[in-house]
């Protein structure tokens, strides 16, 4: 019999954007909510993301009178994850998109960019981004409303155990309050009840070394990562003990955008995403010569880099790099990305053949002035930049983990599935804890959508189950 220290209707398991999209929504709802966060600060990698967000027919879009629509938004996504995604959860993502945005201005007063996007893999320009370009603005946003709603968010809490009943449901959590990161031992074992249900909301596992190589050896501690260092497996582990399905476990997304020269995500990762991956070109630096379609999706630009062999080089000139220029600022000062008078001046310095570089450009902006195609499969008519505009920049790449796209199988109700396929009693799941929705490659700025969307569903549907008695 287990000696229970407390109880609330709904247990939480992490503090990002899913977790406590799903405590607001198990709030007004009216059931009691307790938000359970391993590390000292709340966020997990949202707090450090750059607050991208994706959705058809979003209002920006509708402002600017772009045409998109979930079936585009759900197929784009389908593509990208090499058709492993699972149809209804991507379906889910797709509907409710452009209503999680809303909901994020409406009721938790996010502010965004009066600004779209289009990243790799997008047919349109449907990304949004908050105005500080930081994801630490859902976090506040919606700390204040649970604070203002007394909703506890407790730190320094680590899950070790999900509690079940005599019929296998789950009826609560075993953590370590008082826990210091990483230490397993450190804290107070204390037990939880749910009286209606858990949700687990722990992130992803892209710097739990030991169990990211079990999936794949070759992701050793010799591959960097942006995540935040407590991006571990423990919640993943825990679900996975009672049966939950795993989900595409061994997907595992690199950056293509990550820094060669600076630690974790960084400013270089926002400036060659939102500046030269859109307006600029991947160059190898042994041949001079582009590598890949820019806009393709994050897999197959990783995977042209590592075909390279070696780092390569993103280069865009003044005019694209605009739209970063709070990052180019802050990476020029860190010398992570380096200023050319001229392609001779760039090429130089990164030991490019003679003259090969200055063709490569001439070529591309030919095929953009020319509207012609691009061998490489660029769509240039839909919006490509020529790179005229001295000076030119230059920032090394080399992709990092930045994404887990397995976890624990869940339906389009975020009801954690076992192994038949049947939901496990009590128990939800929202956000990178997941797995089905992104398949081989998940597309830009999706993470943050699907984390609000199936947060709500969570929060909601975790709140509309009849109350337990304690065992």
């Amino acid at each position: 019999m287990i000696k229970w220290d407390e109880q609330k209707d709904v247990v939480i398991i992490g503090s990002g954007l899913s977790g406590l999209s799903a405590a607001i929504e198990a709030n007004q709802a009216g059931a009691s909510v307790v938000v359970f966060e391993k590390m000292k600060v709340t966020g997990g990698n949202t707090r450090i993301s750059d607050g991208g967000v994706a959705a058809s027919n979003n209002y920006l879009q509708k402002k600017r009178g772009i045409e998109d629509s979930p079936v585009l938004f759900y197929e784009d996504m389908m593509r990208a994850g090499l058709g492993l995604n699972h149809p209804e959860l991507v379906k889910v993502v797709a509907e409710q998109a452009s209503e999680a945005i809303d909901w994020t201005r409406d009721t938790l007063g996010v502010k965004y960019l009066d600004r779209l996007d289009r990243f790799g893999g997008h047919s349109v320009a449907r990304c949004l981004t908050t105005r500080r370009h930081s994801g630490a603005d859902f976090i506040k946003a919606q700390s204040t409303l649970l604070k203002q709603k007394g909703v506890e968010i407790r730190t320094r809490c680590l899950l070790t155990r999900l509690q079940t009943d005599s019929q296998g449901g789950v009826n609560g959590v075993q953590i370590r309050s008082d826990y210091i990161f990483p230490d397993n031992n450190s804290g107070i074992v204390r037990n939880i009840h749910a009286n209606r249900a858990v949700i687990l909301a722990t992130g992803g596992f892209g710097n739990d070394i030991q169990f990211r190589m079990i999936q794949n050896p070759g992701l050793d501690v010799s591959v960097s990562s942006t995540n935040h260092r407590g991006a571990t497996a423990e919640g993943l582990i825990a679900a996975l003990e009672l049966k939950a399905a795993p989900v595409h476990l061994s997907w595992i997304q690199l950056g293509p955008w990550g820094c060669a020269d600076e630690k974790g995500f960084g400013r270089g990762a926002s400036f060659a995403s939102y500046s030269v991956y859109q307006a600029g070109i991947l160059v190898d630096p042994a041949t001079g010569h582009r590598i890949i379609n820019e806009w393709a999706d994050r897999r197959r630009r990783c995977e042209a880099i590592f075909k390279a062999g070696h780092i390569c080089v993103g280069i865009v000139d003044a005019d694209g790099a605009e739209v970063a220029a709070e990052s180019l600022k802050h990476c020029l000062k860190q010398g992570y990305v380096k200023p050319f008078s001229t392609l001779t001046e760039l090429a130089s310095a990164f030991e490019m053949p003679d003259g090969q570089l200055e063709m490569t450009v001439k070529n591309y902006n030919h095929r953009i002035g020319k509207g012609e195609s691009d061998p490489l499969g660029k769509p240039l008519i839909q919006g490509a930049k020529l790179l005229v505009q001295p000076p030119f920049y230059a920032i090394r790449l080399w992709p990092k983990i930045h994404y887990t796209s397995g976890g624990v199988g869940i339906n389009s109700k975020a009801q954690v599935i076992d192994l038949n396929n049947r939901p496990i009693p009590y128990l939800f799941a929202a956000g990178e804890a997941c797995g089905g929705i992104h398949g081989a490659s998940r597309l830009g700025n999706c993470s943050l959508t699907e984390c609000i969307v199936f947060g709500r569903i969570a929060g909601q549907q975790a709140a509309a189950i009849n109350p337990r008695h304690l065992d």
